[in-house]
């Protein structure tokens, strides 16, 4: 009895040391286990109390539907898929499958070339606007087996503190930020150390923030090696770029990838289920299928503990601390089927990943009928996934037009902008922001103007670069088309820029102006008949044209001026 004393009053001790190194969790009544220092009582309530959990039924874990983690934030991209099963209680578990096209990105399957990645890149400068990411959260620490121990004790009560849970990844959308050149290709969070003796809680390990522009927009993806070894050997035969472009969509469109997802309460899009890997260790697989795989043995056998009646009880009932732990995993461990749209600064950081948690240590199992437990739990893996990052350029004005059509001209006259300028086609390569001040109201009276690479014909099925280049016009609320007068028909041009911007119905929905410059190149009576047809079309539809020279600065205040009751009228 007063050894027993003994060993309690160091146990304080050993209580008062934890505290100084702020080594503590909260407790939560209903599933964890108690906090450190648990006396033996209350690690019994604690384990009888696992065998009264409502989820106790193999079933009910799979059944119940999941919270919208993500509802406060728009969908990235709305795709088709089909339901091929639907199973579990309530209907809520669903088995899709959709086209690999909407889990990849066509941007990082066109880089087979090398050589010409190398040119783009080159030729791109330090602007990036597609980047995959693989993002791995960290292993929970391991639970520590150890006894107490003093000058009159070789072997004291257990003191064995719990491992610390896995780091997490968190994503942030920020202002300031305006490329995704920075974005690493991998970001990996440390794992939790293991608990040490003395009741010590393993350290936790540190988050990861990864910080995008906003407008930027987070899918789940596959790994990008795994799809380029599925379609490698179909592309061998293919080594011409544009049939190379063409032949991957075809490829991505045609393969269909299987997800397992779960409804959301809110009905919008369906989360797919993110899987954390088994327990790690080569001694798993020698386990038997009635014995917990997570445990760490010292000593003693795995064998001799399946040998003890009080071994086989406790098992029982850490199988259903396990089953809560997968519980809440599968909570958590969900992301949505469409992305999620950082269109606007977060106010907080977003989790994407969540780190395992820690193990317990062997002072959870002190019990009426274990006295030394020389036995501890293995903490959870953590998760791994790709995620496709995509920036969508946020500017209040896109002009849009063919190559060569004077766009950057026009942008470098309207700002501080400074855009690459040409006498060829293609001179932008990519989208160039720059902030115009109309001198009227004053010096807070501004606005945003993006310039895009020039749009050709059928840009919206990706011929060229059309798909990469038609995203950064998505968030504009007023478009600007720009057309040339040197063309031999303006009004076909601009025909075309409507297709293959989502037709006239498309259009409509935004305030459109239409420029029509290099309008000093000639008066000839061609000219006049050109900008006549392209007046009269505009009038029909109601949209405002303005005839300049972006070159000789003509009319730029005018198409300022424009430009800024384009923006005030939405």
């Amino acid at each position: 009895m007063v050894s027993h004393c003994v060993g309690r009053v160091q146990a304080t001790r050993h209580l008062e040391r934890s505290v100084w190194f702020g080594q503590f969790r909260w407790i939560h009544r209903s599933r964890n286990p108690p906090d450190n220092a648990p006396t033996l009582n209350e690690n019994d309530e604690w384990l009888n109390r696992l065998n009264q959990n409502p989820y106790s039924n193999d079933d009910t874990i799979q059944l119940t539907s999941t919270r919208n983690l993500f509802k406060s934030y728009k969908p990235a991209k709305m795709i088709d898929f089909e339901i091929m099963e639907t199973n579990g209680r309530y209907g809520n578990n669903i088995k899709i499958t959709s086209p690999l096209l909407n889990f990849s990105s066509m941007n990082y399957l066109k880089q087979l070339d090398r050589q010409r990645n190398k040119e783009q890149l080159y030729r791109q400068g330090n602007f990036q606007d597609t980047k995959i990411i693989c993002c791995k959260s960290g292993h929970g620490g391991d639970g520590c087996v150890s006894f107490f121990r003093d000058a009159n004790r070789r072997i004291g009560p257990p003191d064995g503190g719990d491992g610390g849970h896995g780091g997490s990844i968190y994503i942030q959308a920020v202002k300031g930020l305006n490329s995704l050149t920075k974005l690493k290709t991998r970001y990996v969070a440390p794992d939790g150390r293991s608990g040490q003796a003395g009741q010590l809680d393993g350290a936790k390990g540190k988050d990861i923030l990864i910080k995008v522009p906003v407008g930027s927009t987070i899918r789940w993806c596959i790994d990008p090696k795994l799809v380029r070894d599925r379609i490698s050997q179909r592309l061998s035969s293919q080594l011409n770029v544009s049939a190379l472009s063409v032949s991957l969509r075809n490829i991505l469109k045609d393969e269909e990838v299987t997800l397992d997802c779960i409804k959301t309460d809110s009905q919008i899009s369906p989360n797919i289920k993110l899987s954390r890997e088994s327990y790690i260790g080569p001694e798993i697989n020698s386990v038997p299928k009635d014995i917990s795989p997570n445990w760490i043995f010292k000593d003693k056998t795995l064998e001799y503990h399946m040998e003890k009646h009080w071994f086989v009880d406790l098992n029982n009932k850490m199988k259903q601390y396990d089953r809560n732990l997968l519980f809440e995993e599968r909570k958590n461990d969900v992301f949505p089927l469409y992305g999620i749209d950082l269109d606007v600064d977060t106010t907080g950081p977003i989790r994407l990943l969540k780190g395992g948690q820690g193990g317990l240590g062997n002072m959870h199992f002190l019990t009426s009928m274990i006295r030394n437990p020389r036995f501890a739990k293995k903490g959870r893996p953590g998760l791994e996934c790709w995620f496709l990052v995509e920036l969508k350029i946020i500017a209040d004005i896109g002009l849009i037009g063919f190559p060569n059509a004077g766009k950057s001209t026009i942008l470098n006259r309207l700002s501080n902008a400074k855009p690459r300028i040409g006498h060829w086609e293609f001179t932008t390569l990519t989208p160039s922001i720059g902030t115009v001040s109309s001198g009227i109201i004053g010096a807070d009276d501004t606005f945003t103007v993006a310039d895009i690479p020039g749009i050709v014909k059928d840009a919206h099925l990706d011929r060229g670069m059309g798909l990469d280049f038609l995203k950064h016009i998505e968030r504009s609320t007023c478009w600007c088309f720009v057309l040339s007068l040197e063309s031999k028909d303006p009004l076909q041009d601009f025909m075309i820029l409507i297709d293959e911007v989502g037709g006239i119905g498309g259009v409509k929905k935004r305030e459109v102006l239409v420029v029509a410059n290099k309008a000093d190149l000639t008066e000839s009576a061609d000219t006049i008949v050109r900008y006549d047809r392209l007046s009269q079309f505009c009038n029909e539809h109601n949209w405002d044209i303005l005839p300049i020279s972006a070159l000789k600065n003509h009319n730029i205040d005018l198409l300022v001026h424009k430009m800024r009751k384009c923006v005030t009228t939405m």
